[in-house]
């Protein structure tokens, strides 16, 4: 599975990130090629929520969350790095289970869904179990 064998999970982290960025975005961009989803749209409300513009600041803030964790996920060290992973995995994993309840999702949106959610959740994990390794350490062996 993803090994490396230096322990530097900085390029799997921020590949996984970009993964997910994609699958929000075209999720994001086959919404509007879904007529009654378009139509709320351009009505200014979607299932109930207002589309104004601190709706859309929020949006983007979110967003830049995980577009962010691209390059933080390759030049924080380690401590950082495995922190804001799980932190921004769980904050993503948190928001995008909660928009699976909101109105009727149709079938691409729990696909998409359902794949930024194991995504994220395989982040979290994967930055979890990231242990450090000491590369100064030096292994002492005594023979007989």
């Amino acid at each position: 599975m993803l090994t490396d064998k230096s322990n530097d999970r900085r390029p799997i982290l921020s590949t996984l990130w970009i993964f997910v960025t994609l699958n929000y975005l075209y999720c994001d961009v086959m919404s509007l090629m879904d007529p009654p989803i378009l139509k709320q749209y351009l009505s200014g409300t979607v299932n109930g929520m207002s589309i104004n513009g601190n709706f859309l600041l929020a949006a983007a803030i979110l967003m830049e969350i995980p577009i962010g964790m691209v390059i933080l996920s390759r030049v924080l060290n380690h401590k950082a790095n495995r922190l804001a992973n799980i932190i921004a995995g769980l904050i993503m994993t948190i928001v995008q289970t909660l928009t699976m309840f909101m109105g009727m999702p149709a079938p691409y949106y729990i696909f998409c869904g359902t794949i930024e959610i194991l995504t994220t959740i395989f982040i979290v994990w994967y930055a979890w179990e990231w242990v450090e390794t000491n590369s100064t350490s030096v292994k002492i062996t005594i023979t007989e």
